[in-house]
Parts: C-alpha cells; structure tokens; sequence
C-alpha cells in the first residue's frame, strides 16, 4: 500500500468506524448561535474546549486572540510550522451557528441534538460549518498519522462571528498579516453544486444589504376619512421597489449591471450541469433573460426584498400608516463597484421621483465579492488531485452564488483562495432542520485527505503551465 492510499484509508476508517459521527454529535452539542446573547457563553468554549485540544493533539501550537472588535467573539489561530522551505498553507472555518429556530424544525428533530436518517445526520452546525472543517482537520490528522508528518506547513484560523458578518476579521487579518502568511488559502464553506461530485469555488458574490424607508407620519390615519387625501407610504415603498428591475426581476440600474461576465468566466460556467435544489423548483422566467441559470447565480447581481412592514399585519385595521419599511439585498459579482452600489440607487431613485425613500445602509458588514482565475495553477493542482482521490471530475465555479469573508484573505492577504465545499445546496442551511449528508462527508474526507497528501508529496507551490 503506497503512503497516500494509507492515508486514505485512515481517513476511509476514521468515517466507518462511527468516530466522524460522534465527533460531529459533540461539536453539534455546543449552541453556539453568535446572534443570540444566549449563545455568547459557548463561543469561546467551542476553541478551549473542542477545537484547541484538537489540533493541538496533532502538534499545533494554538493561540485565542481577543477581537479587535470590541464585544465581537473571540478568534483562534493554530500553527503547525515543520520547514519554512515547505509551502505553507491557511485553512479557516467559523464555529458559531445561525439562530437554532428551534420550534420550526420538525418532529423528532432538536437543532443541538445530532440525528441520523438514512444518509443525513440533522444538526444545527452539522453543515455550517462544524462538519466542514472538522472535515478538513481530519483529513490532515490521517496525513500525519501515515506520513509521521505533515509536509507542509499549516495555519488554520477558527472564527467564532461568521453569522454575524465577521465582524473584526478584516482588521485582525490586517493585524496579523505576519502570523497569517502563507501560500494559499485552502478551506470549505457553502454548497456544492451537486451532491455526488466535488466542487472548487475560488471566490463569492458579494451581499450588500440595506433598507428603503418612507416615513411620512407619526401614526395611522382612519382610511374612510383620509383615504384619496393622504400618502400611503406602502405603495410609494412597493413603486420605488418595482422601478429597481421589471417584472421578471432584471435589474434596471445601470451600475448593478456587472462587467465581468467575460466570454471565459461563461465558458467555465457553461460546462457545469444545473444546481441540485433537491425540491425546490426552480422558475425558468425569472432574471436576467439572456443568461442561463447558472449564469445567473454565478455569473450576474440579484437584487432581492428580504423583508416588508407597513402598518401592523398581525392585525391589519382600517387605518393608512405613516411608515413604510423594507429591508433589502443585492447579491453581486466582481465588476460591480461596492461602494457605489448605495450611491448608484439613491441616483436612480432621485431620478425616478422618488424623493420621499430614503435608503439606509446597514450597519452589519458586507462582505465584497472576489474571484480568483479559474485557469490558476492552484486551481488545477485542487481539481486533479480531486478527481485521484474520488474517481469524479469536480465542478469548478467562478465563485460562490453566497457570500463569505474571502475579500480577508484574497485581499488583504493577497492569497490565492481554494474553497472545497462538504455540503449541497438543499441541506437546509439557515434554515430548520439543517443536515449534512454522510455519502458527501466520506468522500469529502477522502477528497481532503488525498489534497493534503499531494501538497505534500509535491513539497512546492504549483506553478504556470504544470
């Protein structure tokens, strides 16, 4: 048996055996909800008590940082430095959990408390993220074990904020720029784009998130009396909303309309099949007419109403309300000026007539859309190494339909960024009953485990025209 097939089988049994399971369980047991003050307690003894002895266990050296944010979680980095002539590579993960919603999910299911059903293990955090990187954790472990070393050199920081923006994560990469160095980042997030087969992303759309408001009055005035004489801000709100894409939803402004939907980054797009939504039905006619689906999401900017109040619709009156208020998404690529995308509405707004909307960024951070080239030697080094290890061609995308902290580690790192997702797209992440899928997981570690093999065996960075 050669040295990577021992590893691989290492990693083969470490899933067979139960224990990937009963570690997932563990690491699901901690609630870890970031944006609920209940969870504040468990986000540091998620890094003391689960993930510190852990790592160091396989011979990093780990260190808890303080947030520069102030009352934001706190963050880890571990550290396993074997040759500084080796290259050197970041992982990340976050371990903090979006809002249980523990009275949606449905019978027999508790969001804390692991539960396998056929091929899926429900869990709050089993997909976001605490399989995924205990995933790519492991997959180093059973290379160390077979090898008795790593071969490389390896950073992992663990985020404790990821549901709430990151907040601070962009400055303390900027802090530790030193500490952080290295070659490449190699992590896992999000979904793939099918179950059965591995996907490489090397980038996200990035999510501008704000609210268009119109407040005309104190209080409601009686609609019999008023109704002909007085503003309703619901429909100057719905008007405003309508004039930002026609029926089926094509944005209208002229600066959310990207650029960089080049006759390549279409190319690599049109060789992938159609997302695996599991039961969600896609609608053909909506979007961008002249792009595929795929083209849509990974290609283009959508612009979404996330939330709608006006007046009290729990128990609606005869009354027309002074306070119209909807919150807002655009999703966008590279190509689009983050800091215009704000600007660029107030403009559009202004010249439809709509001087009554205000628009108010939000105050939660945005994350900015990045991409790295799909032709990138790091990019083709992943996708062979992949398909050796798990017999299937992998998907690549130009980025992710979501968004992730990446512009941290692509920008103010300057890395090059390999994201390797364990999860799909119908697994129900931030939503109830959240799951991961044990066929996915078992060739995820096999996947990971042969990548940080061949890293190793090749003991440099790829380069052009390998």
């Amino acid at each position: 048996m050669s040295d990577r097939n021992k590893a691989l089988a290492i990693s083969a049994s470490y899933f067979d055996e139960g224990t990937f399971l009963s570690d997932i369980k563990r690491l699901v047991s901690h609630p870890t909800e970031s944006q609920d003050p209940r969870g504040k307690p468990y986000l540091l003894a998620y890094l003391t008590d689960e993930m510190q002895p852990l790592l160091e266990g396989l011979g990093f050296s780990c260190k808890i940082f303080d947030n520069p944010q102030e009352d934001a979680p706190p963050i880890m980095v571990a550290e396993r430095m074997e040759d500084p002539a080796l290259p050197t590579v970041l992982s990340y993960g976050h371990g903090d959990v979006i809002r249980a919603q523990e009275t949606q999910w449905r019978e027999g299911l508790s969001p804390f408390d692991m539960v396998e059903e056929g091929d899926k293990v429900y869990g709050r955090g089993a997909a976001d993220n605490k399989g995924q990187h205990l995933i790519n954790i492991k997959s180093m472990a059973a290379v160390i074990e077979a090898e008795g070393k790593l071969g490389f050199n390896a950073k992992i920081l663990l985020e404790m904020a990821e549901e709430c923006g990151s907040p601070g994560l962009k400055t303390f990469c900027e802090q530790h720029k030193e500490l952080l160095a290295a070659d490449v980042l190699i992590a896992s997030d999000g979904p793939r784009l099918s179950p059965a087969a591995p996907t490489i992303f090397t980038g996200s759309r990035g999510g501008e998130l704000f609210d268009m408001v119109v407040d005309l009055r104190e209080s409601a005035n009686h609609s019999g009396n008023f109704g002909g004489l007085i503003a309703d801000p619901a429909i100057i709100l719905a008007h405003a909303i309508a004039s930002i894409t026609d029926e089926r939803g094509q944005i209208q402004i002229p600066e959310w309309r990207p650029t960089s939907l080049t006759p390549r980054i279409r190319e690599v797009i049109s060789a992938l099949p159609p997302v695996d939504t599991g039961s969600i039905e896609i609608d053909e006619n909506w979007g961008e007419e002249s792009l595929t689906p795929q083209e849509r999401v990974l290609g283009w900017n959508s612009f979404a109403v996330l939330a709608m109040k006006s007046g009290v619709p729990e128990a609606p009156v005869n009354a027309i309300s002074g306070y119209a208020k909807a919150t807002c998404q655009l999703r966008f690529v590279v190509g689009t000026d983050p800091d215009d995308i704000i600007p660029a509405l107030r403009r559009h707004l202004a010249a439809k007539g709509f001087d009554k909307v205000e628009v108010v960024k939000a105050e939660r951070h945005a994350f900015p859309a990045t991409r790295l080239d799909p032709d990138h030697p790091w990019v083709r080094f992943a996708a062979k190494s992949l398909e050796a290890s798990t017999g299937t061609k992998p998907h690549i995308l130009p980025n992710l339909g979501g968004s992730l902290p990446n512009d941290c580690f692509a920008d103010v790192l300057g890395l090059p960024t390999i994201w390797i997702p364990h999860s799909y797209a119908a697994c129900s992440q931030h939503a109830p009953n959240e799951h991961i899928l044990k066929s996915l997981s078992r060739q995820a570690l096999q996947g990971m485990t042969g990548l940080f093999w061949d890293i190793a065996a090749k003991g440099a960075v790829p380069s052009e025209g390998e």
